[in-house]
C-alpha cells in the first residue's frame, strides 16, 4: 500500500468518528451529566476529600452562593500570608512550602535546615544519565523529554514497586529535587543539537535554593540577581498546589488509586499538565501579548487597546479562537489570589529590567479585558486575570526560553502531586473508577458475508479501490 493510499484510508477512518461518536449536547442535559465534571455555573463534582489545600471563590449570603475575592490555602495557611511572611524575612521560601505541603505543618528553623540539606543531597542523577538519556533524541517538547526521563529513572530504582510510605516519600523527594535538572538539561540538549548553540551542563549547588539552582543551571555564566531568584521562588510557591481538583493532580490520584508506581504516576501527571488548557496556558498568553504589541501602536491609548481586544473576541485577530488568554478561571470569579500576589513581584522585576511600559500594557489589558468579554458574552460568573496572565511575562524577563515555561510549572506542581499521592496512599481502599452512561443502541449481529460496505455521507469507507492502491 502506498503512503497516499494509507493517508486516504486513515482519513476515511477518521471521518467515521464524526459520524459514530458525536453526542448531542441535549443528551448531556437530559441525563444530567456534567461535562468536564462541572455544572453550568462552573462548580465541580466532588470526587474526594483532601486536607492539603483549599480554594475559596464564593461566600454564602442569605443562603445564596455569591462570588468573592479568591483565596488559596496550603494546609490551612493562606498563601498570600505565606508569601508575605517569607518576603518580610527577605528569604527563599520554596523549600519551606514543600515541607508544609508534604508534612502538613510549617517547619521550625532546625527542621527546615535539615529538610533543605536532604533536598540538596537528592539533587543528583545516576552516572551517565545525562549522556545516555537526556542527550539522546533531544526535542523542543521538553515536557515529553521530562516524561521520558522520569520513566527511565524507574529502571535505576530497585524499589520502584515498593508502595510503603517511606519508599514513596523518598521517590517523591528525589523527583522533586531532580526535575529542574531534567528539564534544564533537556533544554540545553535541544538547544545544542537542534539549534546549533553551545551546550551547558552546570551542576546544582546543594547549598542554594531551588529557584537559585534553576537560574544557575540555565544561564551560561551561572549568574542571577537576588530579585530574579526571589521572583522565581514566588512563582514556584504559587504554582505548587491548587485544590486537588485540577486536571493533572486528579490524574495523579487516579493513577495512584490503581496501585501504580511513583514514576508512572508522575509521568501521567506530566502528560496531563502539558496541554494548552492546563500548564501550557502561559505560552498562549505570551504569544497573544506579542500579537497585541505588534498591532497596537500606542500602549497609552486605551481605546486602541480595547478595540484590538474586541477584534480578538470577535475572532478577527490573533488565533481566531475568540479567547483573551489569561482571563478567567474555572474556579475563581472576582480574583485569582495567585495573580494578585504575583503582580507585586512582576512590577518589581519589570522595574529592575526597565520594562515598566510593557508592565503597564499588561495592567491595562487586565483591567479592560473583562469589559470587552462582557460586551459580547453572557458571563455567569466574574472574569479576572489568572496566574498564567503574568507568569509568562515573568519568565520572559528572567530570560527563560518558551520551551521551559510549562516545565517550570511542572517543577512546582510535582510537589502538589506528591502530597496528593501520599494522601491517596494513606486513605486508598478503592480504585477511582467514574461511571459513564451509555446511549448506544443494541444491534443485531450479521455474518461477514451478509454485511454491506460501510458508508460515510454516501461515499464508500474503509475500502480502497484498485486505482487507489496504484496511486
Amino acid at each position: 500500500m502506498t503512503d497516499n493510499a494509507k493517508s486516504r484510508m486513515i482519513k476515511k477512518y477518521a471521518e467515521k468518528f464524526y459520524q459514530e461518536d458525536r453526542i448531542s449536547q441535549e443528551l448531556f442535559e437530559e441525563y444530567n451529566v456534567k461535562r468536564g465534571l462541572r455544572d453550568i455555573n462552573g462548580k465541580g463534582v466532588v470526587a474526594g476529600l483532601t486536607s492539603i489545600s483549599k480554594i475559596i471563590s464564593s461566600k454564602d449570603v442569605n443562603g445564596k452562593s455569591v462570588p468573592c475575592d479568591g483565596r488559596l490555602y496550603y494546609r490551612g495557611y493562606n498563601v498570600q500570608e505565606l508569601l508575605r511572611g517569607i518576603g518580610e524575612d527577605d528569604r527563599f521560601g520554596a523549600e519551606e512550602v514543600i515541607y508544609l505541603l508534604l508534612m502538613g505543618d510549617l517547619p521550625d528553623r532546625k527542621a527546615l535546615e535539615d529538610f533543605r540539606q536532604l533536598l540538596g543531597e537528592y539533587r543528583t542523577l545516576p552516572t551517565n544519565f545525562v549522556r545516555d538519556v537526556i542527550m539522546k533524541a533531544p526535542s523542543d517538547d521538553i515536557m515529553n523529554s521530562l516524561t521520558r526521563s522520569v520513566l527511565t529513572l524507574a529502571s535505576y530504582d530497585p524499589n520502584m514497586l515498593d508502595l510503603s510510605l517511606e519508599n514513596v516519600l523518598q521517590q517523591c523527594l528525589m523527583l522533586i529535587s531532580v526535575l529542574p535538572m531534567l528539564a534544564v538539561y533537556g533544554y540545553h540538549a535541544y538547544n545544542h543539537y537542534e539549534c546549533d548553540e553551545s551546550m551547558y551542563i552546570h551542576r546544582p549547588d546543594p547549598s542554594l535554593s531551588m529557584a537559585e539552582n534553576i537560574l544557575r543551571m540555565l544561564r551560561p555564566d551561572k549568574k542571577y540577581t537576588d530579585l530574579e531568584a526571589k521572583v522565581l521562588d514566588a512563582a514556584l510557591i504559587l504554582h505548587m498546589e491548587h485544590g486537588g481538583g485540577n486536571n493533572s493532580t486528579f490524574t495523579a490520584r487516579v493513577v495512584t488509586s490503581s496501585g501504580s508506581d511513583t514514576y508512572s504516576v508522575m509521568a501521567a501527571a506530566l502528560s496531563s499538565l502539558k496541554g494548552p488548557k492546563h500548564g501550557g496556558a502561559n505560552i498562549k498568553v505570551m504569544r497573544m501579548m506579542e500579537d497585541i504589541k505588534a498591532n497596537v501602536n500606542d500602549y497609552s491609548d486605551e481605546n486602541e487597546i480595547k478595540e484590538y481586544l474586541r477584534k480578538i473576541v470577535r475572532k478577527e485577530a490573533f488565533d481566531h479562537s475568540g479567547l483573551i488568554y489569561g482571563m478567567g478561571h474555572a474556579v475563581y470569579s472576582i480574583s485569582d489570589p495567585r495573580a494578585v500576589s504575583f503582580k507585586g513581584f512582576v512590577k518589581k522585576l519589570a522595574n529592575e529590567k526597565h520594562l515598566m511600559k510593557e508592565y503597564e500594557l499588561y495592567s491595562t489589558i487586565e483591567r479592560l479585558a473583562p469589559e470587552v468579554i462582557a460586551e459580547r458574552s453572557h458571563i455567569y460568573k466574574g472574569v479576572s486575570a489568572n496566574v498564567d496572565f503574568y507568569s509568562g511575562f515573568v519568565y520572559k524577563m528572567l530570560g527563560i526560553p518558551v520551551e521551559l515555561y510549562t516545565p517550570i510549572f511542572a517543577m512546582a506542581r510535582i510537589v502538589g502531586w506528591s502530597a496528593h499521592r501520599m494522601e491517596e496512599l494513606v486513605n486508598m481502599d478503592k480504585i477511582i473508577r467514574p461511571a459513564y452512561r451509555s446511549i448506544m443502541e443494541e444491534r443485531v449481529y450479521h455474518s461477514l458475508k451478509d454485511r454491506s460496505t460501510p458508508r460515510i455521507n454516501g461515499t464508500e469507507k474503509l475500502r480502497l479501490s484498485v486505482k487507489d492502491e496504484q496511486n
